[in-house]
């Protein structure tokens, strides 16, 4: 664990970003057995950050575990309730998968779709950095929000 959380740093700006308090909600959130309780912000978040390295030493084929799902999930739900913060609608997100780790995730507010992703090896699930997946994050909720915008009645249904 000491060298994995080596690649993010305490003072990493995206922890202190609106995402980044997010993410470290959704995930305390899962945490049924106070893991996280004693654990600092880059350690709940390393999980997240898969680099080169790291990738090379997965399998190209596996099979996902529950946590591995439950960190999706937490990505989504993330997002979800940024979406949710900015347009005052309920944002909903949905994942499918497999037991291969193939699937779609979708989050809806009201009855529009306001994302739609197809997964794949998700057993391989991350971001090369903390900052790549704000940036990622950012680009789903900045599509979401001006979907919402244009469909604003298919939204509020």
């Amino acid at each position: 664990m000491s060298a994995a959380v080596a690649e993010i740093s305490e003072t990493d700006p995206v922890l202190t970003t609106e995402f980044g308090v997010e993410m470290v909600r959704q995930m305390r959130a899962i945490d049924s057995f106070g893991t996280y309780d004693s654990w600092t912000v880059a350690q709940i978040l390393e999980p997240y950050v898969l680099t080169k390295e790291k990738k090379r030493e997965i399998p190209i084929i596996g099979d996902p575990d529950e946590i591995i799902i439950a960190r999706i999930k937490a990505f989504y739900n993330a997002i979800s309730a940024m979406i949710e913060k900015e347009c005052g609608l309920m944002a909903v997100p949905m994942m499918n998968l497999t037991h291969e780790g193939f699937g779609r995730a979708l989050i809806t507010v009201g009855k529009l779709v306001v994302m739609d992703r197809t997964l794949r090896d998700v057993h391989r699930f991350g971001f090369p950095s903390l900052s790549k997946m704000k940036d990622e994050a950012d680009k789903i909720l900045s599509v979401a929000l001006n979907l919402v915008g244009e469909y604003p009645k298919v939204a509020g249904l």
